[in-house]
């Protein structure tokens, strides 16, 4: 008996170890209603965390310490107020902050390079400047850059009397400008699109272009566009699509292996039911396509992931979110089942819109911004919305093309007028992926559920606050360290930030 009790009690100490495993720290709320604040998450430095801040005219970076304790906010008042968006390039010591400003019918595209104190290392430069007409977009300007950020790309791109004029301006780390380049050609706005735009480590941009044989269909034809680093050289590559159609075409470079990742899923006929995944993979070095199938969806997964209805329809709301390069020139790729629901309208939610629209509140138009992480609330641009966040899906793809396994993550959210708290994030630890995500926003606790490199699924403790009223924000999370992530939240309608250390 004293030996059952001892054991009960080793077991009962044992429990809070277990539990704490995950230590998350919370920074004091913001003042400021979240609806309000724009924000992103810009890294790590050293033992401090930055993050940028947004509302309505005020733009300032918040330094928090490594307890989540506020150091300092520091203004940047050399921003004008009429500025449309700011981009950020982070370093291990440094980060550039790229912003759009207009002053009268001009756009004025600035750069500056800051410390991890927030202190001006330059003044603000002019990269680019451009004249507008009057009515038309003006945020025009874009950045992305590669992965190992020794190449940053900034270019505009604007669309005007069925014109496509795209300006491209490549500098290096240190942004001292390498070369310029310029695309002029004949678009149609209603039957094509630009999109994917990415830089390659050797400084190479390619971007997709689709094409759709009428409006609102589905895409008929694929394109692969190449810019050579120090070329002002445009080339289209046809990607052949035997008949079929797609949509939600997503592009990732394998930097380590060469070459282009191409995913789309694809129907047999027009506006039809997903069928499966295209997979198609160019070499960079011989400058074509080495693997082009298509991988049916089989009924067993289909299954699995539908939540009802028949099974023909079970991916019809599933959008690629991610694709992540394993070393071995293999990959993952996720997608999510999504939909939402306008009360106020008398049209239905449709896939056309949600991917093509240029009236949609999530479509930039002529701004792209691959980086997932940059908030702006859109509640107030689609009141009496339902947004729906449903199951995910995970592809294994094997160096060749093949597809090695598929695991379907159960989940079902919800969530009227934002779907800030909704969706997942992934984060890479220890040859695992997590995907962290709210189950049930009001219990705020987080599910985390990691999948092997052989595909088994493991659910491991939830993420838990001991402090009550903070409500977690996973899909706008970010990774800052080998088991270190920073995760939005809102507490009482104000925004907060948690740290969590695995």
């Amino acid at each position: 008996m004293k030996r059952a009790c001892l054991s009960f009690v080793i077991f009962l100490l044992s429990v809070p170890v277990f539990l704490s495993a995950q230590n998350i720290s919370f920074s004091d709320a913001d003042r400021e209603n979240i609806e309000d604040v724009n924000f992103e998450i810009i890294g790590k430095f050293s033992n401090k965390i930055l993050v940028y801040k947004n509302i309505r005219s005020n733009h300032r970076i918040t330094m928090y310490d490594q307890d989540m304790n506020t150091i300092k906010n520091v203004n940047l008042d050399f921003v004008p107020s009429r500025t449309y968006n700011i981009d950020f390039v982070a370093y291990a010591d440094h980060f550039y902050m790229v912003y759009q400003y207009q002053k009268n019918s001009i756009i004025h595209c600035m750069a500056v390079k800051m410390n991890a104190e927030v202190e001006k290392l330059t003044t603000p430069v002019e990269i680019d400047s451009t004249r507008i007409p009057v009515m038309t977009d003006n945020k025009i300007y874009s950045l992305i850059h590669s992965e190992d950020r020794q190449r940053i790309m900034v270019f505009k791109i604007q669309t005007r009397f069925q014109r496509y004029d795209m300006v491209t301006l490549l500098f290096d780390k240190d942004l001292t400008l390498l070369s310029k380049g310029r695309l002029v050609t004949d678009y149609n706005e209603r039957r094509e699109g630009y999109d994917n735009f990415s830089l390659a480590n050797d400084g190479s941009l390619v971007f997709t272009h689709e094409r759709q044989s009428g409006f609102r269909d589905n895409s008929s034809s694929l394109e692969l566009v190449n810019k050579p680093a120090l070329l002002d050289k445009f080339t289209y590559e046809t990607i052949d699509l035997e008949g079929k159609y797609i949509d939600n075409v997503k592009l990732k470079i394998d930097n380590l292996n060469s070459r282009y990742i191409i995913n789309t899923f694809y129907y047999k006929k027009n506006r039809g039911n997903i069928e499966g995944l295209f997979i198609c993979l160019w070499d960079k070095t011989t400058a074509k396509t080495t693997i082009s199938q298509f991988a049916v969806f089989a009924d067993e997964l289909r299954d699995e992931a539908k939540r009802s209805g028949q099974l023909r329809y079970a991916f019809d709301d599933f959008f690629i979110r991610q694709v992540i390069v394993k070393r071995d020139g293999g990959y993952l790729l996720t997608a999510e089942d999504f939909t939402s629901d306008t009360r106020s309208s008398s049209s239905s939610w449709n896939r056309w819109d949600y991917l093509y629209s240029p009236y949609y509140p999530s479509s930039g138009y002529n701004y792209y911004n691959p980086y997932t992480g940059y908030y702006r609330p859109l509640g107030s641009y689609r009141e009496s919305t339902r947004y729906y966040y449903e199951n995910i899906l995970v592809l294994s793809v094997s160096r060749e093309g093949k597809i090695e396994w598929s695991r379907i993550i159960q989940k079902d959210q919800f969530d009227d007028n934002t779907d800030s708290f909704l969706s997942f994030s992934t984060m890479t630890m220890s040859g695992e992926i997590h995907f962290l995500f709210n189950n049930d926003r009001k219990n705020q606790i987080i599910t985390d559920q990691s999948i092997l490199p052989d595909g088994s699924v493991k659910r491991n403790p939830t993420l838990k606050s001991q402090e009550r009223g903070y409500e977690f924000m996973p899909g706008l999370s970010k990774q800052v360290g080998a088991r270190q992530l920073i995760i939005p939240c809102s507490r009482r309608g104000n925004l907060s930030f948690a740290r969590i250390d695995f």
